[in-house]
């Protein structure tokens, strides 16, 4: 049986290898989408789903290994849908990840940065502080599993530790399984929600049971014999987010800090924040040293949530409008100025930044800077008001933006609109490793207005 070998040229959105095959004229032909295949390595590969223009398939033997090849650290690599790049070496996945960015602000955006700023990375290992395990009673593998999704499957991986959770919540694996598995309402817990936060006496383990029925009394004594043995603290939800409530101990609220600005953030564990509190903490300063507020000027902070940089920000500039499209977000956001002490330097509105008009932004005044932090769909209804400013109105647009992304394809889009539309120059981009050995990529980007 003739084999199906090609060469890999590249790494696609899902760390796929890309390939080609050859026409019989020489031409480059198809593209082969290769699982667990990496550049510069030439493999045989089967394929398990076909289309005009492209197959994706898996690798079958290979001929030619990278020198960036590793063995995954974690015995569930390639079951688990969890990691993705775990056999490529951390430096060369950031090197991809920075690719995947400057071919999207190329292609899509049809931009290219002055300056390519240098990735922020850290731990790759035991870094994930927030993290969503299901839960599922399966009598066939031996009872409850706890975990991550298998690969583009609603299975959960049978697993007994990951390597990406902090190492005290990866042994809890075990004991959450045998713990579930006691409980009266065993087929009635879909998920756990984790959340590892900084507290007065040290770090706290927050962990959320979605619960589709009661408790009894035996099921309580157990959860908080539990939080006892491993210093958890359970939170429980029977329903919507509004039915969140901590339930045992009542001890400290959790909270991130970012120790360059003095600012302590309190957070529920259900609340979006960053996953890699390290991380973070670089990135919020990058960012602001980008943006470079001086003490008299007015800043917009836009999809602010909590605060993450609206806070730090009110340390350094003259006042910070903080706007999210959540009221119950902004009011917590004006609860944590308040804790901060920086509540006379901000203040915060409720506006949908997804359908903002140009008039919209006319109505919000002039701001001198502005930090955009979008979620995936990114800020094209901000960048098409900027756009749509009249001449008698280029005041209203801020000199500088710093732009923090975690789609690179909505980014480049929206940076099109900026450059080519809005008149901002793309002066710097980078990549930040958020998420190491998954092919999410976050970024951050700096424009400048043109000077007239």
């Amino acid at each position: 049986m003739q084999q199906n070998i090609i060469e890999i040229v590249s790494l696609d959105m899902e760390a796929r290898g890309i390939g080609h095959l050859q026409n019989d004229d020489g031409t480059q032909g198809k593209v082969i989408f290769v699982e667990g295949a990496l550049p510069g390595e030439r493999v045989s590969f089967q394929s398990f789903r076909k289309k005009a223009k492209w197959e994706a398939a898996t690798l079958i033997e290979l001929h030619r290994e990278s020198a960036f090849r590793v063995k995954p650290r974690c015995a569930y690599f390639g079951v688990c849908g969890g990691c993705v790049m775990q056999h490529l070496e951390p430096a060369a996945q950031v090197a991809i990840k920075q690719r995947v960015l400057e071919d999207n602000l190329k292609h899509i955006g049809k931009v290219k940065a002055e300056t390519v700023l240098p990735p922020i990375y850290g731990p790759t290992w035991g870094y994930r502080y927030r993290a969503r395990l299901s839960v599922r009673n399966v009598p066939k593998k031996g009872g409850v599993l706890v975990g991550f999704h298998e690969r583009k499957s609603h299975f959960i991986t049978d697993m007994k530790t990951c390597e990406v959770l902090p190492p005290h919540v990866s042994a809890m694996l075990v004991p959450l399984r045998h713990l579930i598995g006691s409980l009266s309402i065993v087929d009635k817990v879909p998920q756990i929600e984790l959340a590892v936060g900084e507290g007065k006496d040290g770090m706290i383990t927050a962990m959320v049971l979605r619960i589709m029925a009661a408790l009894n009394a035996e099921d309580e004594s157990r959860l908080k014999e539990f939080a006892d043995q491993y210093h958890v603290q359970w939170w429980l939800q029977s329903g919507g987010p509004e039915t969140v409530f901590q339930y045992y101990p009542l001890s400290t609220a959790l909270q991130y800090a970012l120790p360059e600005f003095g600012i302590n953030m309190p957070f529920k564990p259900t609340d979006f924040t960053q996953v890699n509190h390290h991380i973070n903490r670089v990135l919020v300063a990058r960012a602001l040293r980008l943006l470079d507020a001086q003490p008299d000027e007015r800043i917009a902070d836009l999809f602010c949530g909590l605060g993450n940089f609206t806070l730090p920000l009110a340390t350094q500039a003259r006042e910070v409008v903080g706007i999210e499209g959540s009221s119950v977000l902004i009011e917590r956001a004006m609860q944590n100025a308040h804790a901060n002490g920086v509540a006379d330097k901000t203040s915060f509105l409720c506006k949908n930044l997804f359908e903002l008009s140009v008039e919209d932004w006319g109505a919000l005044g002039n701001f001198d800077r502005l930090l955009i932090d979008p979620p995936r769909e990114g800020a094209i209804a901000v960048c098409q008001a900027l756009a749509g400013l009249s001449e008698a109105q280029q005041m209203l647009k801020p000199k500088r933006i710093v732009y923090v992304s975690c789609n690179p394809a909505t980014l480049a889009r929206d940076a099109d609109v900026l450059v080519h539309q809005a008149g901002y120059r793309l002066k710097c981009a980078g990549v930040v490793n958020m998420f190491p050995h998954t092919s999410h990529v976050e970024s951050i980007a700096m424009f400048e207005r043109a000077v007239d």
